[in-house]
């Protein structure tokens, strides 16, 4: 007969499994992805769509899960992951290995079986270079880390592009590339303001390895070349006005923002306010972004 107490275990057993996954993260994976599968040409069936984005969901569960197997020293001495399931106790490494290599497997084989190999191949790639290009590898050996390491959140749309038409061509690209230029100032704006963790972890997060006068007129730079790209959708004439505009409006008030953060001198978190308006407005930026471009494609198609 299963007690109380085992019934109470379980529960948090899978709940764990569910943390493990990231599932804020995995928000923005799933849509960017289900963007870019809607706004490809051609038309697929929405069982297949859906399996496609569930696919890529459990995909980017898997890469999370195996991230936080690797990382669990580090996750053990930052206050932000202290509570994650590793850190806490809660869960042993081996579990989320094994969780993490089988969400995995299972994650492409549906992909391929279910929609197309090529997106399945895409989606293997993805994973392994989250998991091991960017944790293994570049995440304690470079303060470039999260800016190649950035290309793992950029896959998502592409894929879903893949999902519909087989290929990858210049509109997915510049999906990919929005993300991958979006990532460091969103990224480094929370790491100026939790410097101090990443330095008691040792992880070379650009604030620790070049300061934050460096960091700051680097994100203040890439938001720039993000501008570019956000607007480049529009200039090629791959979208309409309603996503020009948006792309437009939304670029400026990025940059403007990143401009305060460049400009401003404060080394106390508790006092850095541009770089947490920056932070939580790049959260907006990309779903509002990639909103109007369904918008776009579905109004003035």
């Amino acid at each position: 007969m299963t007690t109380a107490s085992e019934s109470l275990y379980g529960m948090a057993s899978a709940k764990d499994l569910f943390a493990l996954t990231k599932p804020r993260v995995m928000t923005l994976v799933i849509f960017t992805a289900l963007c870019g599968l809607l706004v490809a040409p051609g038309s697929i069936h929405p069982v297949i769509g859906f399996t496609a984005i569930l696919a890529i969901s459990l995909g980017a569960g898997a890469s999370a899960a195996l991230n936080q197997w690797y990382e669990a020293d580090i996750d053990a001495v930052m206050k932000r992951t202290q509570q994650r399931p590793l850190p806490a106790g809660r869960m042993d490494r081996e579990t989320a290995l094994h969780f993490g290599i089988g969400l995995s497997f299972f994650s492409v084989i549906l992909m391929g079986l279910a929609v197309n190999w090529f997106s399945a191949a895409f989606l293997a790639f993805s994973i392994f270079f989250y998991a091991v290009v960017y944790t293994i590898w570049l995440k304690r050996a470079t303060p470039q880390n999260i800016v190649i390491g950035g290309a793992a959140g950029a896959f998502p749309p592409a894929i879903g592009w893949a999902a519909v038409t087989g290929d990858v061509t210049v509109m997915p690209a510049l999906l990919f590339a929005i993300i991958f230029f979006w990532t460091p100032p969103h990224f480094w704006a929370l790491a100026l303001f939790m410097n101090s963790d990443y330095s008691k972890a040792g992880v070379p997060m650009m604030p620790v390895v070049a300061g934050r006068k460096s960091t700051r007129k680097q994100i203040f730079g890439y938001s720039l070349i993000l501008a570019v790209c956000a607007i480049a959708p529009y200039a090629l004439g791959h979208t309409g006005v309603i996503y020009g505009s948006a792309a437009i409006v939304l670029s400026l008030v990025f940059s403007w923002l990143s401009l305060k953060v460049a400009t401003s001198k404060t080394s106390q978190p508790s006092e850095m306010k541009a770089e947490k308006n920056l932070f939580k407005f790049s959260i907006f930026y990309l779903f509002a972004l990639f909103a109007a471009l369904v918008a776009d494609r579905m109004i003035l198609a």
